[in-house]
């Protein structure tokens, strides 16, 4: 047998080693469809590689490929280079063209396909996730997908499985739940979703990437328990849902990055899991050329900084066997052979359908809305509270599509909420707008500088610079807010010899948030709030016109400016029978939150306006969850994170009750920055010496406030609806090693509505394991018919009944007499029985 002969052989046993593992002895975290009372779907057949002939054909290609390549051919496919002809995209690994080897684009694509050119802007995906529907997460999944391979990509870096652990990270609204159950639910269906389109699904970040400070260096520390039945949950399922590529994240996981752990992509992704496709880092998240081939990853993205030339090198050198590459090499090449890619002639790319998206956008965004609050009968609008509306909020005139970084999405169009409002209303109804706040300032009066300058729109030639120094006196001390709109490179701001924004280098900087981050026109906006003293003050401005030109404006907001803005607001608040008040959270990539309370003034806004009009309904589009200092004074208030572009019309649809509002939330909010997981705790969050540790173990998210006995302000599922309901005759029996649900839901108002009936499961008295009080078990989406009842079974899988033993290393179930409840929330259990779950 030749030795290329027997490296094949070696390289195809060792890639099927992981498959075999996983097929024996571990059952995927959430098998497709739990808790639905449906059969598991089974995964969508592959594009290419499918049992039998056409596998073996597939095996016989790559292994003619990967024998005929070069070192150097191989490692060019094991990392990203730049792109002859770019797209706007994420990443870019070259082919091999003289083999047939196509190049690969990548694209990040959360809530969207990131490109340089317009693009479905999806709500997102904690917007998705709070419709608890994984049949829509499908659909959403299949937009993402399509629009993917319409635009030119390969591979998309998405859906994001990480939990929501902290309500401080910036991140979160790209994610989905606080809950390992759901999350993972939901994270299959997207990846099938993706890859029923023939895109690549790359599931990210692997793992426990849950926050953005210090995120490429700090060190995650989590027990072997912690992290099965918490944050590896969605990473399993979407392995199950067969993944194609998975994305390793920036941090360290007890002490190793997790783009050189063997523990993580050795022992767990491919041999309990039997994962068989990629591993990609993350951006510059590789530290090492042995150490992290060696794990296991396989492509180092953005460039080859350590899976270039050092790779060669630790290859002719010894450190690294070639075998080690080629296994590498054969991942890849599996995987395009598996989407098709491999052949002569390769699937075409579908033409984009932009209605279709947009229309898939809408039904998640409306779908996903949670109405937390609605006293005295404010929503819906109807009536003579339809007639006369009061919109106030920035964002009611500027549309909150996106979040910023990897999730942020040019759409083709995104109207704005006071122009869905105004169109629902009608001719008949007055809909009036107050800004309330101002974001992006008001022009600076040229005579305010001595000597005077026009400072609000200069355009600059190519190549031409252009500066101007003045003074201007203030007659009493003041706070100031001032921004710089502009094209290009950034203009400097010198105010009294200081850089008002200087360009820094770092993830902050290259991600600004999705709302405040631009202007209405598309301008890039950076703001710098001071307090200044009375007296003269020296500004100095200065731009350069790049390739393309320069244009730039310089505003401001004062104490004045700020309370006139209140004024009007209060003002049309008292004129208007409803107000509809748009409040914000700007959360981005690369920065997380400082505090859980609305930013800028917006706290003193809606207090003011509450008081004014009691039939005040606030509208929030924030990332995570929020403190509500104001919420007594409110008539209601209705959750929509970040809508997508659809989003005006959706929050319209619930406004005037088109829509029940049939979202619950897949996060708890506290009651106050105390009373958290985190509070107080900095060794939790955000770390301590570089150092992060999840304490909480398995109690995360809502089963941390029902272990401590910590009342919420709004518990895990909440959510109300425009009618009302009632839960009876609960019946719990044992069925296939784990137990069968039964009980009927009943809508006993008048209007059609839509509930989220949720099962959750106690704790097992055989284990001798911290336990969570309550864990999600199961849930069912359904709408109904006033008067109408349905009786709902969901079927609570063996997994959804054990725990993971540290001492076995592997899944226990937890037998005896388990207490099994069904309502509306994780705190809204009117029923609960129980049954005996027999572990031997």
């Amino acid at each position: 047998m030749s030795e290329a002969v027997s490296r094949r052989s070696a390289i195809r046993l060792l890639a099927g080693a992981g498959a075999a593992l996983g097929a024996a002895g571990c059952a995927p975290s959430v098998p497709p469809g739990a808790g639905r009372g449906t059969a598991p779907p089974a995964p969508p057949a592959p594009a290419a590689g499918a049992p039998g002939a056409e596998a073996a054909d597939g095996a016989a290609r790559v292994d003619s490929l990967l024998e005929r390549l070069t070192l150097e051919e191989k490692t060019a496919l094991l990392h990203g280079a730049r792109d002859p002809a770019p797209l706007g995209q994420a990443g870019y690994v070259p082919g091999v063209p003289r083999l047939g080897i196509p190049a690969l684009r990548l694209a990040d694509g959360p809530a969207g396909v990131r490109v340089a050119t317009p693009a479905t802007a999806l709500p997102a995906p904690v917007l998705l996730a709070s419709a608890f529907d994984p049949a829509l997460a499908r659909e959403y999944g299949r937009v993402l997908g399509r629009e993917g391979r319409a635009l030119g990509l390969d591979v998309l870096l998405a859906p994001m499985a990480n939990l929501i652990r902290t309500p401080y990270a910036g991140r979160n609204f790209e994610t989905f739940a606080e809950d390992p159950r759901l999350t993972a639910d939901l994270v299959a269906e997207v990846i099938r979703g993706i890859q029923d389109e023939g895109l690549i699904a790359a599931v990210k970040h692997f793992a426990l990437y849950n926050q953005e400070k210090g995120r490429d260096t700090v060190d995650v520390i989590a027990a072997e328990r912690t992290l099965h039945e918490t944050e590896l949950r969605g990473f399993e399922a979407a392995v199950a849902a067969g993944a194609g590529a998975v994305v390793g994240a920036y941090n360290k996981v007890n002490g190793v990055y997790a783009c050189e752990s063997g523990p993580l992509l050795g022992e767990v992704l491919r041999g309990a899991w039997g994962f068989d496709g990629w591993v990609i880092s993350d951006r510059e998240a590789v530290h090492s050329t042995v150490a992290a081939i060696s794990a296991g990853l396989d492509v180092e993205m953005p460039g080859a900084t350590h899976f270039g030339a050092p790779l060669r090198e630790a290859v002719r050198g010894g450190s690294v066997s070639q075998d080690t590459v080629d296994l590498a090499v054969h991942r890849v090449l599996s995987t395009l052979d598996r989407f098709g890619l491999l052949t002569d002639r390769p699937a075409a790319r579908p033409a984009r359908d932009a209605a279709a998206g947009a229309r898939t956008a809408r039904k998640v965004a409306a779908a996903g809305a949670v109405l937390l609050r609605n006293e005295r009968g404010t929503l819906p609008l109807a009536g003579a509270a339809a007639r006369s509306i009061a919109v106030i909020g920035p964002t009611g005139q500027v549309p909150f599509v996106s979040g910023g970084g990897s999730a942020h999405v040019v759409p083709d169009a995104a109207a704005a909420p006071l122009a869905a409002i105004r169109q629902r209303a009608g001719n008949g109804s007055t809909v009036r707008h107050a800004l309330g706040e101002d974001l992006y300032g008001r022009p600076l009066p040229p005579v305010l500088l001595r000597p005077p300058a026009d400072l609000d729109d200069r355009r600059l030639e190519a190549g031409r610079t252009w500066s101007h120094e003045g003074t201007f006196t203030l007659t009493a001390a003041d706070e100031w807010t001032l921004l710089v709109h502009y094209t290009g490179q950034r203009p400097s701001v010198r105010l009294d010899g200081e850089e008002l924004f200087p360009v820094r280098q770092g993830v902050a900087e290259q991600f600004a948030g999705g709302l405040l981050g631009t202007a209405p026109d598309g301008m890039a906006v950076r703001r710098r709030t001071l307090a200044l003293k009375a007296g003269a003050h020296r500004l100095a401005v200065s731009a350069r016109g790049g390739a393309a030109g320069q244009r730039f404006r310089l505003r401001l907001t004062t104490r004045a400016s700020r309370a006139a803005d209140l004024a009007e607001a209060v003002k049309a608040a008292k004129a208007a029978r409803s107000v509809v008040l748009f409040a914000y959270e700007d959360a981005t990539e690369g920065t997380d939150r400082t505090s859980l309370a609305l930013p800028g003034g917006q706290e003193r806004l809606i207090e003011a306006v509450a008081a004014a009009n009691p039939r005040t309904t606030v509208v929030l589009n924030t990332s995570s969850s929020t403190t509500m200092p104001w919420l007594s004074r409110t008539g209601a208030v209705l959750q929509t994170y970040y809508p997508g572009q659809e989003g005006a019309g959706a929050t319209a649809d619930i406004l005037f009750g088109d829509v029940d509002p049939g979202g619950r939330l897949t996060q708890t909010f506290p009651a106050d920055e105390d009373a958290t997981p985190f509070g107080g705790n900095p060794l939790r969050y955000p770390g301590v010496g570089g150092r992060q540790e999840h304490t909480e173990g398995v109690h995360v998210g809502h089963r941390w406030y029902d272990a401590q006995r910590t009342a919420p302000l709004f518990p895990f599922g909440h959510g109300l609806s425009y009618t009302t309901w009632q839960y009876e005759k609960l019946v719990v029996r044992p069925e296939h090693g784990g137990l069968r649900v039964e009980f009927t839901v009943r809508n006993t108002g008048r209007r059609k509505g839509t509930e989220v009936a949720q099962v959750y499961v106690g704790p097992s008295p055989e284990l001798k394991l911290d336990q969570p009080v309550r864990a999600l078990a199961g849930y069912r989406r359904l709408t109904l018919a006033p008067g109408q009842a349905q009786r709902v079974t969901v079927t609570i899988d063996p997994r959804a009944l054990s725990s993971w033993d540290p001492e076995r290393h592997a899944w226990v179930l937890g037998g005896g007499r388990r207490e099994v409840f069904a309502g509306r929330s994780s705190r809204e259990l009117p029923l609960r029985s129980k049954a005996v779950v027999r572990s031997r």
